[in-house]
Parts: C-alpha cells; sequence; structure tokens
C-alpha cells in the first residue's frame, strides 16, 4: 500500500508536531493500539477507569492531541478515548474508508467492540460528526449520546465559495508555499487565530495526501433510524456547513435531536470560549 504521506521527511515533520502537542497537554495519558478489522487505530486514554466512557474523534486534517486540547477537561467526568482517524495525518494506519457506504460505522464499532465498552458517550467535530452518524447508523446499540460540533453529513455549504475561500488559497500555498495563502485559508475558517494550526497544517498540506471526496448527506430514512439522544452545535459562519441550514434540515430528520445550538459569531472552527461552552454542556455543568 502506498503510503499517504509524500516523504518520511515529511511524515516525520508532521509526527514531530504530533507529539510536541500531546507533550504540550501535560497530561497523564495510556497510549493503546487496537488492531481493527480496518487497520491499526492508535487511541490516546486519559482519566480513570471506573468513569463512563467518552470517544472523542477530531475532524478532517487532524489528530487526537488537537481534539484532547479542544476539551480539556472532559476527562474529570469522563474516561476518554481520543481516537487517531484512520488515513489522516496522525498514528493510525493510512487506510482511506470509503465515506458513502458503512465502513467508518463498522470502523468504530469495531473499536468500541474490542475496549469492550458499554453506554459510551460520543463527542465529535466536522468530519468526527459524519464518521459519529455512520456510527450510530451501523449499530447504535452500545453508545448513550452523542455531541456534535460543526459536523459534516447533514448539510453542505456552497461549493463555489468553499472552492475559491477554501480550496485555492490551499493550492495556491501548496505551489508557492507562500504563508500568505494558508493565512487567508485559515482566516475563512478558524474564529480566531491557531498559531499550532498554522505551523501544523503548513506540513499537512505540504507532505500529506489530502481526501477531497465531495462529502455526502445523510439520507432521511438514515437519520430517522436513529434512537440514541444528539445535540448538534451549529455556527453560523461556517460556509463549509452553514448553522442555520444546518438546524432547519436536523429538526426535520432526526427523531431524538435532543437540542441545536447555534453560535452566532462562530466559524467552522469554534474559539476557545465557544469550546468552553460545549464542553461545559457535555459535562452537564
Amino acid at each position: 500500500m502506498k503510503s499517504l504521506y509524500k516523504s518520511e521527511f515529511g511524515r516525520n515533520e508532521i509526527l514531530n508536531l504530533y507529539n510536541e502537542k500531546l507533550n504540550d497537554l501535560e497530561i497523564e495519558f495510556e497510549n493503546k493500539v487496537i488492531d481493527t478489522n480496518f487497520g491499526k487505530t492508535n487511541i490516546i486514554i486519559v482519566g480513570n477507569s471506573i468513569k463512563p466512557p467518552l470517544l472523542l474523534v477530531h475532524g478532517s486534517n487532524g489528530c487526537a492531541p488537537i481534539a484532547l486540547e479542544t476539551y480539556p477537561t472532559l476527562y474529570k467526568e469522563y474516561q476518554v478515548f481520543a481516537i487517531d482517524v484512520l488515513a489522516q495525518p496522525n498514528k493510525s494506519a493510512e487506510i482511506r474508508l470509503n465515506m458513502k457506504d458503512e465502513s467508518y460505522g463498522l470502523w468504530i464499532n469495531d473499536i468500541i467492540n474490542k475496549l469492550e465498552l458499554k453506554n459510551v458517550t460520543m463527542v465529535g467535530f466536522s468530519f468526527g460528526g459524519l464518521i459519529i452518524l455512520k456510527t450510530l447508523i451501523q449499530n447504535q446499540s452500545n453508545i448513550k449520546e452523542v455531541f456534535l460540533s460543526a459536523p459534516a453529513f447533514i448539510v453542505n455549504g456552497n461549493p463555489l465559495i468553499a472552492l475559491f475561500k477554501v480550496f485555492v488559497p490551499m493550492k495556491r500555498y501548496i505551489k508557492t508555499k507562500n504563508t500568505k495563502y494558508l493565512e487567508k485559508f485559515l482566516e475563512v475558517l478558524f474564529s480566531e487565530r491557531d498559531e499550532f494550526a498554522l505551523n501544523y497544517l503548513s506540513k499537512v498540506f505540504l507532505h500529506f495526501k489530502m481526501d477531497f471526496t465531495p462529502v455526502p448527506t445523510i439520507k432521511k430514512e438514515e437519520a430517522q433510524s436513529i434512537k440514541t439522544p444528539i445535540t448538534i452545535i451549529a455556527a453560523k459562519k461556517d460556509i463549509m456547513f452553514p448553522g442555520k441550514k444546518m438546524i432547519k434540515r436536523a429538526n426535520k430528520i432526526f427523531p431524538t435531536l435532543k437540542k441545536t445550538i447555534l453560535l452566532e459569531n462562530s466559524k467552522h472552527v469554534q474559539n476557545r470560549i465557544d469550546n468552553r461552552k460545549i464542553e461545559k454542556l457535555i459535562l452537564k455543568e
């Protein structure tokens, strides 16, 4: 199988930043590698095993340490299993799954079964939302509740806006290595400046083969098969998955939609203040 990293040098550059972020978190953790039916999956486990389990799923071009930094105190009430998503710039296998079939759901349920987890809370951002919804569709019997932040798979934004504001600056950065294009990309998607994201994505865009497959949307009958309580946090200024449009469709298709929140000033990636609000919601503070 061909590597998704363009070179060993690039792989090391990205994984060095991964390790740097994990060390910066200054948390006690266990690193576990699960041999799933779809490839080896790296998981960072934080918190006491007597606490209820929570699976944390990051977004595209991300990694488990970024997800742990986003919601840093979940471990106080949960044992957190932060998953490195397959075929992303992290420590899991470089096996790209099909977004249109049930592969992602089978993969996560395989992890849940191998870890022998029950009554699992799931938390996902962006592409992590698609993965969680696929998990519920495939087998929701071990899932207690889910929280989705700016999730993929419910609605999509205007493809022309995404092309000119997101993909063109990304491609120009890859071609020129001029950081002004990367800054433009981040400004469109991030609610606040993030120096680590700037550094990390500068390496990912240059050294990793990203997936540009269009993100599908959940079918109404799939959504109606879900019996698990769902909370959706949408972002009003999100051009990838527009918040108002998302909440409107979610209210129509999910029978167990527990709560929706529209973050009025948020772009696709939330700022620290909004992330703390989301964390409090999950912790039921």
